[in-house]
């Protein structure tokens, strides 16, 4: 059962995104290892058993091919046993090029898959 429905329209494309990831609670500390599996520029969709309740804010440490990204974020809503959306809060520059850099290399794998 959805503790909460995700949108239907939205206002930045979503991609398919294999990453490891770790996500720790800001407030506890908690850690959770996970799998990001989609990205978009405002967030990303976080894999795992144990989501953190919505409004939880997180630290995701997101690991890409040969880069890595700490980006902070709020849990925007979650699917019981199934993961988290996580809405990324006030991206560094450094943070928004690592993210940017990320969407274009999908952007370009699926324009071409679609050939």
């Amino acid at each position: 059962m959805h503790e909460s429905s995700t949108p239907v329209n939205r206002a930045n494309p979503r991609f398919s995104f294999v990453a490891n990831a770790e996500a720790t609670g800001l407030r506890d500390g908690t850690r959770i290892v996970a799998r990001v599996s989609q990205l978009s520029a405002r967030g990303c969709y976080v894999d795992t058993l144990d989501p953190f309740p919505i409004g939880t804010a997180v630290l995701l440490r997101i690991r890409y091919g040969s880069s890595t990204c700490e980006v902070p974020g709020k849990v925007a809503y979650t699917h019981s046993s199934c993961g988290m959306g996580v809405v990324f809060d006030n991206l560094a520059v450094e943070q928004r090029s690592t993210i940017d850099s990320w969407l274009s290399e999908l952007a370009r794998k699926s324009r071409s898959s679609t050939r």
